[in-house]
């Protein structure tokens, strides 16, 4: 099964009140309104694209060492995934996917991390729940999805749900803002050049790991059979 289907059998069990979910529908219809608000927005379009210079970043690991964008380019190219949090259900689904196709990249000579803004304890929980071999880094208040374009506010009637879920933001995050980045999946060349970008601010939508095997072949100087 691909990831996408995973995912839109997950939100179809969601959306239909099926145990363990059993959400009023009063927060399905809010949360549709804040994606729709989102996408309307037109924020994904002034992200980083396939073509553009990757911001050098310097974040750490759960275990607090410092993973910077330069060391990981020296090895090789370089797969990012931005994603929301362990609590997300669609980005764990996500990362299992990645998990999945590590052995792939690795063939061809790629690192990958995942990028959230969640605190290391989290970041730990994600590791350990999801069965990750790659790191997961902690960006304090977005600030690297910031620069690439991801990051947003949540909207005040969207806060007050996710307070309503006990879905607390700040505690997770360790910071006081209501930010989150929009899922994104990134290839990065060595010389820092973004070869393949997708962002989707619908969060039940993220491209299948594969999707991005193609540029992993141009940024490793091969050609896809």
């Amino acid at each position: 099964m691909t990831l996408q289907a995973k995912l839109d059998a997950f939100k179809a069990d969601f959306e239909a009140g099926k145990p363990p979910y059993k959400v009023p529908y009063s927060v399905i219809e809010t949360m549709r309104r804040a994606t729709a608000e989102l996408i309307a927005s037109g924020v994904a379009e002034r992200a980083l694209k396939a073509g553009d210079k990757l911001p050098a970043f310097n974040l750490s690991d759960p275990e607090g060492k410092a993973v910077s964008s330069s060391d990981l380019l020296a090895r090789g190219p370089l797969v990012i995934s931005f994603y929301r949090g362990v609590w997300c259900p669609y980005c764990n689904m996500e990362l299992q996917a990645l998990e999945e196709a590590l052995p792939k990249f690795r063939e061809l000579g790629a690192s990958l991390v995942a990028i959230s803004p969640q605190n290391p304890v989290n970041s730990r929980k994600s590791v350990r729940q999801n069965n990750l071999t790659f790191p997961i880094l902690s960006d304090p208040n977005n600030e690297v999805a910031a620069a690439f374009g991801l990051r947003f506010e949540l909207q005040d009637y969207l806060v007050d749900l996710y307070k309503s879920l006990k879905n607390d933001l700040p505690a997770f995050n360790g910071d006081p803002s209501w930010t989150l980045p929009m899922p994104a999946r990134y290839v990065v060349g060595q010389d820092g050049i973004i070869l393949y970008a997708e962002v989707n601010p619908d969060y039940t939508h993220r491209p299948e790991p594969e999707d991005m095997v193609p540029a992993l072949h141009v940024a490793a100087g091969r050609t896809t059979a």
